[in-house]
């Protein structure tokens, strides 16, 4: 008995101990992606040159990102986004939730300084005078000059939400050092000289670490306090700094009813296969070995909130209760089998995403060969898309069944979506921005070059478009860009690419089009565009030329650009063709 006592102590504890480090991997790998996230934020606002030339003029309107920010409250995971502008004296020029400007931050602010000094993107973990948060710095430029800074700053309100749903509870602490510099702290939540930077900390938990010593917290193990498993993590910059700690709770209870979920997601995000495979195929061999074991397999798998199934890769032999949570139209397993014989039936063909055979082999095949990938499948069940993580493992080596777990990233992989969207659309115009533009040319070029097919590029700029600034406002200079953007958009092929690369200066990519065919399609743009007389009245000139081989970024680029400055120098409202 002192034996079996001992052994169940000893699992009991590898168990908590397993537990602490996935909530450590989990809310590492949530701040990284949140970072990441960020900085693709912070380069896309970069990429608006009309940002660069308010910053070197330094006029930038109060409201100036209010729009944006309600969009991403209302939109995104980002409840709390704050943007701030600096010239490149690291004067403030603008803060997004404070009307205070002016204020040089070289003196406190290290990363702005280094930024200035090295011109790179900085992100990091830091203490300011507000909070606690994670920050995204990108130099601005016009042209080659350096005219300034953009800074988003996200917090830890999101990413404690978030583990929230595997009923884990967040305090985010920083550290009693850096209580002084608070001028006005975000959140006004203390534990004595210790400052909470997430709005959702329980007040229960904070009391209790008070009560212990909230430094007794700051562990890189666990420790088990009342009835709730504890860990925390370093927030640490890029330097080494620490700031504080991400101290983490989660109720002993809680994880009896969620072994098998708990498992799962641990694999499916992480790629820890063994441990998840383990459970599985002890469940399965049991079901397999002992016919009369079946009614308990069933209820292990149907607790599990992830489709599990068990294939011999053509055919479903068994599912488990979730499966017809989202094959609705079908009560059993039968029913399904005399439409479809796997799920495969089901499967979007989409780059990044599984296909049924995949270089000759299976697709379940291919997930047990390759462990170490994140393998995804996009399915279209009866006309609305999930996305799925996707595990796999052999269940005896004598035979050829397989345990699938399907884990549903639909959300996720929409969030991501919205992210890179984000990323290369131009915020005034919904255009692409110059990013997404260099990126599509760049492809249009390999592919025309491997298959030998024409292209066309066109270069295209509004006639005195300063003037259009300085005698209506530059309001009225953004109107006229939305709404001549719009018209163009609304005259290209569902195949052409149209982007804003520079303050008016725009570029549509033309697959599959000649010189001639573009011209063609220039002179239309060029007439619609002189009609329109929405907002002002206004006119464009045209470049065009068309892809040769040799061509490469640099030298096609060039050419456009030579072509639109001759129509220019000509006498503007023309197309130029060379």
């Amino acid at each position: 008995m002192d034996f079996l006592n001992f052994k169940k102590d000893s699992l009991t504890m590898s168990k908590h101990q397993a537990e602490s480090s996935f909530m450590r991997e989990q809310v590492g790998s949530l701040i990284l992606l949140k970072q990441k996230a960020t900085v693709a934020m912070a380069l896309s606002l970069a990429n608006d040159k009309n940002l660069a030339l308010k910053v070197k003029n330094k006029k930038i309107e109060q409201d100036y990102y209010k729009q944006l920010i309600e969009k991403l409250t209302r939109e995104t995971l980002y409840k709390n986004i704050w943007i701030q502008l600096f010239d490149k004296d690291i004067n403030t020029l603008y803060r997004s939730w404070s009307h205070k400007r002016g204020d040089n931050l070289s003196n406190i602010r290290a990363d702005l300084i280094r930024a200035v000094e090295d011109k790179k993107v900085i992100y990091s973990i830091s203490a300011a005078k507000f909070n606690l948060s994670l920050k995204a710095i990108v130099p601005l430029f016009i042209k080659d000059e350096f005219v300034g800074i953009i800074e988003v700053i996200s917090h830890f309100n999101s990413i404690s939400k978030e583990l929230k749903k595997s009923d884990i509870d967040s305090v985010v602490v920083l550290g009693k050092e850096y209580k002084e510099q608070l001028e006005e702290p975000f959140t006004k939540i203390f534990m004595g000289d210790y400052y909470v930077a997430n709005f959702d900390a329980p007040k229960e938990l904070m009391k209790r670490m008070q009560r212990d010593g909230v430094e007794s917290y700051f562990i890189k193990g666990c420790k088990i306090v009342d009835d709730r498993i504890v860990t925390s993590y370093e927030l640490k910059d890029p330097d080494g700094t620490l700031f504080g700690h991400y101290v983490m709770f989660k109720k002993i209870n809680s994880l009896s009813n969620l072994d098998l979920d708990y498992f799962m997601f641990k694999w499916l995000t992480f790629g820890l296969v063994f441990v998840m495979s383990v459970a599985i195929i002890v469940s399965m061999m049991l079901f397999f070995a002992n016919r009369r074991q079946k009614e308990y397999f069933h209820n292990i798998i149907d607790s599990s909130t992830n489709i599990v199934m068990v294939n011999d890769t053509k055919n479903i032999i068994d599912v488990n209760k979730i499966f017809f949570k989202y094959f609705s139209r079908y009560k059993t397993l039968q029913e399904f089998k005399k439409n479809h014989r796997s799920i495969s039936d089901f499967f979007v063909a989409e780059d990044g995403y599984l296909q049924e055979d995949i270089g000759g082999v299976n697709w379940i095949k291919y997930v047990v060969k390759n462990p170490k990938e994140t393998h995804k499948i996009k399915l279209d069940i009866f006309g609305k898309v999930y996305c799925f993580s996707v595990g796999a493992a052999k269940l005896l080596s004598t035979s050829e069944h397989y345990s699938v777990i399907l884990s549903d990233i639909t959300e996720q992989e929409i969030y991501k979506k919205e992210l890179e969207l984000l990323s290369i659309t131009d915020e005034l115009t919904n255009t692409g921005n110059r990013r997404y533009f260099e990126r599509k040319l760049k492809e249009e070029i390999s592919r025309a070059s491997r298959y030998n097919y024409p292209f066309s590029l066109v270069m295209f700029d509004i006639d005195h478009f300063k003037v259009v600034n300085d005698k209506y406002g530059h309001a009225i200079g953004d109107e006229v860009l939305k709404e001549y953007s719009k018209l163009v958009n609304s005259n290209l092929r569902e195949a052409d690419v149209l982007c804003r690369v520079g303050g008016e200066e725009f570029m549509i990519i033309l697959p599959y089009t000649s010189k001639d065919a573009a011209k063609e399609i220039a002179q239309k743009l060029r007439v619609a565009i002189e009609s329109h007389k929405k907002v002002i009245s206004i006119t464009m000139s045209f470049g065009v030329v068309e892809f040769e081989e040799g061509d490469d970024f640099e030298s096609i680029y060039k050419r456009v650009d030579d072509a639109l400055y001759s129509a220019k120098r000509n006498g503007r409202n023309m197309v130029v063709v060379q």
